[in-house]
Parts: structure tokens; sequence; C-alpha cells
């Protein structure tokens, strides 16, 4: 196992910046997640990790060695795939094998680590098969096997579930925790899909456009998030953003205007905005209440999705331009042309300034425990 820590990383494509003075520690061990919109960098900076891409400018330090110059032989790495790029030739024994024999092992040493990389991702049924004899699943858990074996530092994870179908998705989210918990390794997982962040990470680090906007615990980012592009970001279905003014502002407590003319109460804020600074107030579609005497919206039901469990309720609101979310339970009887009020709990309200910037305080480690997961 090492740590990892990259030092003002630039990379750039011709005259298109990719990376953009990306500043990044991983302890030795733990589960970190990049995620981000597609093109924002997220792949490009994980090659950087491995050596596949020349830095600009910046350092690689795997454990205490600055690998920067180093190959991606020497930097004791192992990165799946997306495309899991097993041989098509060779049997998931002699995949997962290769490397080790390409490196001058012994064939007993050999043996002994496919078979027990094998063991752990249940693949000791399989080993005399070829990649095109597997499923989906079975092909990605041979790719890591064939990355297991190498006793690498550190794993890298390029998008590696973009492949396969929803319900295998699922699987193997858990399949990649609990290898985790097994091997006691440093992972750097890559994807687009915020769901897959949030539950296999210990430490998300959310990029765009080449910066990292933020990073932290899926459950500090959910609840605290630093701006509006994380806001809306983390979180399915995304965050409700409603446009306003400041009414009055005091340390954590702020009263914002909609354009209906209603008032809003948000438990947030330090008192620094002046009256009139235009604000988006942000809610999740889970703590938009019905009921209750305050701060509350009329809306008009557009569309319900119900999913079993509870129900999506999409709602038309002169205060938002996109039609706000609640989540509803899951037998919700409203249909299209309702009218519902909703409650804006003043507790889970976000603010964000001008530039995007969030504006609540920031919480103690008491109050980061109380809030619990979602």
């Amino acid at each position: 196992m090492a740590s990892l820590t990259l030092k003002n990383v630039h990379k750039s494509f011709g005259q298109t910046p990719v990376l953009s003075g990306i500043d990044l520690d991983v302890a030795d061990g733990e589960f970190t997640v990049i995620v981000g919109p597609s093109g924002c960098g997220k792949s490009t900076l994980l090659r950087t990790i491995a050596g596949l891409e020349d830095l600009d400018k910046g350092t690689v330090i795997i454990g205490q060695t600055d690998v920067t110059s180093l190959p991606p032989s020497k930097r004791g790495i192992a990165m799946v795939f997306q495309s899991y790029a097993l041989y098509p030739h060779m049997t998931v024994y002699e995949n997962m094998s290769f490397g080790m024999k390409i490196a001058g092992a012994p064939a007993k040493e050999i043996d002994v680590a496919v078979r027990a990389a094998a063991e752990t991702l249940g693949l000791t049924t399989l080993l005399h098969r070829k990649p095109k004899e597997l499923s989906g699943g079975q092909r990605q858990r041979a790719a890591i096997g064939r990355a297991t074996v190498r006793r690498p530092k550190i794993f890298l994870f390029d998008e590696p579930l973009s492949n396969l179908d929803a319900s295998l998705r699922v699987r193997m989210r858990h399949e990649f925790a609990r290898l985790h918990d097994r091997l006691e390794t440093t992972m750097i997982y890559v994807t687009h899909d915020q769901v897959e962040a949030m539950t296999l990470a210990d430490r998300i680090v959310i990029l765009r456009d080449g910066r990292i906007e933020q990073t932290g615990s899926p459950n500090e980012l959910y609840h605290y998030p630093a701006n509006r592009f994380v806001a809306g970001f983390i979180g399915s279905p995304a965050m409700n953003f409603l446009a306003g003014s400041v009414v009055d502002s005091r340390p954590g407590k702020t009263i914002v205007r909609l354009p209906s003319g209603t008032t809003i109460q948000v438990n947030a804020g330090s008192g620094e905005l002046s009256p009139d600074s235009p604000v988006a107030l942000g809610i999740r579609p889970e703590h938009l209440m019905t009921g209750g005497n305050d701060n509350l919206v009329e809306t008009t039901v557009t569309r319900v999705e119900p999913l079993g469990s509870h129900s999506y309720v999409y709602l038309a609101t002169p205060d938002a331009d996109e039609p706000l979310i609640f989540r509803g339970s899951g037998d919700f009887c409203g249909t299209k042309g309702d009218r519902l009020t909703v409650c804006l709990s003043a507790d889970h309200c976000h603010l964000f300034g001008k530039d995007g910037k969030g504006l609540r305080q920031t919480p103690s480690e008491n109050m980061m425990g109380s809030q619990g997961d979602h």
C-alpha cells in the first residue's frame, strides 16, 4: 500500500488546458473516487498518475518516492480500464498470470498468486475459459484479478462499470467495496456516475474543467456543498434551485424573497449579504414537505413518476426556471394539474451567492455526525 500526493499538476493537449493546478493527497489504504461531468479531465488525471501521460508541470509522489519521471512499469500501480483489455486468445488464468510471467516470476509463485486472486474474486471455476465465454461482469473481475496478482501499491480504475447493464453495475459496486475491504489497498476510481461515487468512496474528489471543486466524504459533500455546481452534481435527483434576493441577513439566518413575492427563511449564511443581493436558494427533493405554516410555496403538479417505494413529483412554480422535484410517498395520488403547497425546510435550505459559492456556515464535527447518511 502507499499514499499518493499530487502537487500543482498541469496538463494540456495542444492549446487546450485539461488539468490546471491539481493538488491532491490520497491517504494510504483510502478509496478515493474522482467524479465529474464528461470532459472534465478525470481520465487524463488518472493517466498522469499512471505515467501514461507526461505532465506539463507538477509532481506525482507515491509513498515517499517522486515518480514524476518514472515509466508506468516502475510506479507500482495497476490500472483497470473501461474496456477490460483482456487478451482474447488467452484463458482467464493466462491473462491473470501474464504480467508476472513477463516480470520473470517463478511458475509456483505465479500459480499461488493467480489462484489466490481467483478465490477472492470468485473466478476459480472460470480460469480455463477465454474472454468470449465470460459475461461482462466476469470479464471485469478477470481484469481486476490480472491487476491484483501484481500486488500494486495503488489500484487505478477508469470507469470500470460503464459497459455493464444497470443491475450488474449495482452488484459490481458491492464487489469493488468488498475487494477494497479484503485487500486494504489504496484505490483511485474514476467515474461520471455520482451514485457510484457516493456508495463506494471514503472520499470524493469533484472535478470540473480540470480543477478540483471540492473534496470530502460523501456525507460532507451531500450536506455541505462548497458551491452550486457541487450541490447540483451530488444527489439524485439533483437539488432544486430557486432564484431570489436577500431581504435580511444575520449570522445563521437569512430571509430571501422569491420572484412571486414569497419570503423564505433559510438557516444559513453568516450575515455577510446586503439587502437585495441576488442569491440562489437550493433544496433537495427529499427535503421538500407538504403541510406546515411557514416557508410555503404554491406549485402545480406537471408529472408524477411512481417508483414503488416512493414517487418523484414534478412541480411548476414561477419561482423556478425548472420544475421542482418533490419526493413523495409510493402511493402519492396527485395528478397533472393539481395544486400542491410545499414547505421548504429552513434547516435544509442552501444559499449560494452570485459567484455560486455556498453560504452555509462551516459545520462542526458534531453537526456533521448528527446529519446521518443519505
